[in-house]
C-alpha cells in the first residue's frame, strides 16, 4: 500500500485532460480511438507518477517539516530513498515503453512532459512564476497527447483554456501555501517567498475573469459554430461559472484550496457542476437529431 501511496494514483484524474480533444471534436464514443486514449492515460499516469516519485525524494526533508506531507512513504521512512528510486527507474521505462506502440510523436509530447517536470522537482520550482507556468504547461501538454493520440486537431481556444484554468488552480494553491505561513510562520515552499495573499488574490480575480470571457468567446466564435453545427453552445457557460465561482468560495471562505485533486474527489457542487456541463455538451453536439434539440 505505500509503494501505490508512493505513486498517487489520485492524481492520476488529471490525465483525463487527455480525453478533452476527441470530446470536443465529437469523436470521444470511437472504440478504436478510446482503446489509444486508454492506453495514452496508462502512459501518462506512470510517467507522472514517475514525477511524484521523484519530487517527494528531493523535497524529503522539507516534507518532513510539513503538516501533511510528512506522512508520505518517503518522508516517512514507509518506503526507504532507494526503494523509491527503483521505483521512479520502473515508472519511467513502463510509461516510455508502452508509449512506443501509440506513435512516436505522443512518445515526444510524453519526453516534454518528463523533462520539464523532471526540471521542476529538480529546482525550477523555488522559482515564482515559472513554478505555476510549468504546472501549467503540464496540463496543455496533456490535451496535446490527447490530441496527437486520437489523432483529432486541437483548436487554440481549447489550449488557452486548459493552460488559464491550470494557471486558476496553481494559484488557489499557492494561497494555500501563504495562509499555512502565515499561521505557522514556515514557509512550505522556496517560490512561496515571491508571494503574499494580495498578490494572490489579485491573480485569482484576474484569472477567473479572463477563463470566463475566454470561455464565452470560444464558444461563440464563428469558426466553433461552423465546427459543432449550432451557436447554442454559450448555454453551457453557466456551468463554467459556476465551478469557478465555487472553487473560489472554497478558496476565499474555506481557505481549502492545498490539493485540487481533492476537491475533485470531494466536493460534490464541483462534481455536479462538471457533470452537468459534460452532459449539456453531449446533448448539443452529440445528440443525432434533424432539429436543434432545443426547438
Amino acid at each position: 500500500m505505500q509503494y501505490l501511496k508512493l505513486l498517487r494514483p489520485k492524481h492520476w484524474a488529471k490525465n483525463l485532460f487527455l480525453f478533452i480533444p476527441p470530446f470536443f471534436a465529437g469523436e470521444i464514443f470511437l472504440v478504436e480511438k478510446l482503446k489509444v486514449l486508454g492506453l495514452a492515460f496508462v502512459c501518462f499516469s506512470l510517467v507522472a507518477s514517475s514525477i511524484y516519485v521523484i519530487n517527494d525524494y528531493m523535497d524529503i526533508e522539507a516534507d518532513r517539516a510539513h503538516p501533511v506531507k510528512k506522512n508520505r512513504p518517503l518522508a516517512s521512512g514507509a518506503v526507504s530513498p532507494a526503494a523509491g528510486l527503483a521505483v521512479f527507474v520502473l515508472a519511467v521505462l513502463l510509461g516510455f515503453g508502452l508509449a512506443y506502440f501509440i506513435s512516436y510523436k505522443f512518445m515526444f509530447v510524453l519526453g516534454i512532459y518528463f523533462l520539464l517536470n523532471l526540471g521542476y522537482s529538480f529546482g525550477l520550482k523555488n522559482i515564482s512564476i515559472l513554478d505555476i507556468l510549468i504546472l501549467a504547461s503540464g496540463f496543455v501538454l496533456r490535451v496535446k497527447a490527447g490530441g496527437v493520440a486520437g489523432d483529432v486537431a486541437i483548436s487554440e481556444w481549447l489550449n488557452i483554456m486548459v493552460f488559464l484554468l491550470a494557471v486558476f488552480m496553481a494559484f488557489a494553491k499557492r494561497r494555500d501555501d501563504v495562509l499555512h505561513k502565515l499561521s505557522s510562520g514556515k514557509d512550505l515552499r522556496k517560490a512561496s517567498k515571491g508571494y503574499n495573499l494580495d498578490f494572490l488574490n489579485a491573480s485569482l480575480a484576474l484569472v477567473s475573469a479572463v477563463i470566463i470571457v475566454a470561455y464565452i468567446m470560444y464558444t461563440m466564435a464563428p469558426e466553433t459554430m461552423e465546427h459543432f453545427k449550432t451557436y447554442r453552445l454559450y448555454y453551457t457557460s453557466i456551468f463554467v461559472i459556476a465551478g469557478l465561482l465555487r472553487y473560489l468560495q472554497i478558496t476565499y471562505v474555506d481557505n481549502d484550496t492545498g490539493s485540487p485533486t481533492k476537491i475533485l474527489y470531494k466536493d460534490r457542487f464541483i462534481q455536479l457542476t462538471i457533470l452537468l456541463w459534460i452532459l449539456s455538451f453531449y446533448v448539443i453536439i452529440y445528440l443525432p437529431t434533424n432539429k436543434s434539440f432545443f426547438e
